[in-house]
């Protein structure tokens, strides 16, 4: 099969839900009706936020970080699939592609990390709450916030470089309305191992270690919960 170098390829192909056409209005509607939605209540929430002083406090911090960080998630896959929809074409091109991977993965870890940083933070509020405006001073929190970006950018930067590494053959359609990873690199004909090896390593560190850390943190607020009598 034709392998297809980084400059000759110009587009992948997005298949998305379904290639009835009568559908398509529907699920144009359905998810434009759900971002719209996902970022109204995530502005406000970061409007909140800012404006009451109350409100001012690390939890509340980090979650409108969280706030914002969900609706550029949204914003990287979604609003593609609605220009797609409306311009009825499934094509995106080679440079959007790997674009939207990076912002993808650097969204996602971002996520995850903010999860445990916020598992964290009510790990110190419920389990020493006589210490918590002391741990969970302000450039600490920063410090987290600031930590948890440069790992997500390092990490979809790695993950872009290893897809351009790659070449691929004519067959470029993926079955995903987004530049999923995975699929991306199943498409192509050169040799992926590498690849495969990172993401899986990465998926181990990047992923299991957030999810112990939340699973711990919530274990224990589990159990001063159980012990207050």
């Amino acid at each position: 099969m034709k392998q297809i170098n980084d400059t000759e390829l110009s587009e992948f192909l997005l298949l998305g839900f379904a290639e009835d056409a009568k559908l398509q209005p529907l699920i144009f509607g359905l998810f434009l009706s759900i971002y719209l939605v996902t970022v109204l209540g995530n502005l406000l929430i970061i409007l909140a936020t800012i404006s009451d002083s109350h409100l001012h406090m690390p939890m509340y911090f980090f979650l409108s970080n969280l706030s914002f960080v969900d609706i550029c998630f949204t914003s990287t896959t979604v609003q593609k699939m609605l220009l797609n929809i409306q311009t009825q074409s499934k094509a995106i091109t080679y440079a959007g592609c790997i674009t939207q991977i990076h912002f993808f993965v650097l969204l996602i870890e971002l996520d995850i990390l903010l999860g445990t940083v916020m598992a964290y933070d009510r790990y110190v509020a419920i389990c020493r709450p006589l210490h918590y405006l002391v741990i969970m001073k302000p450039h600490l929190c920063g410090l987290l916030i600031l930590v948890s970006w440069v790992v997500s950018v390092l990490y979809a930067l790695l993950q872009s470089l290893m897809v351009l590494r790659l070449s691929f053959c004519m067959n470029l359609e993926i079955p995903h309305f987004f530049c999923e990873l995975n699929q991306v690199v199943q498409l192509a004909c050169s040799d992926t191992f590498l690849n495969e090896v990172v993401i899986y390593v990465a998926a181990i560190l990047l992923g299991g270690g957030p999810l112990t850390g939340i699973l711990y943190s919530y274990s224990k607020i589990v159990s001063s919960i159980r012990a207050i009598s």
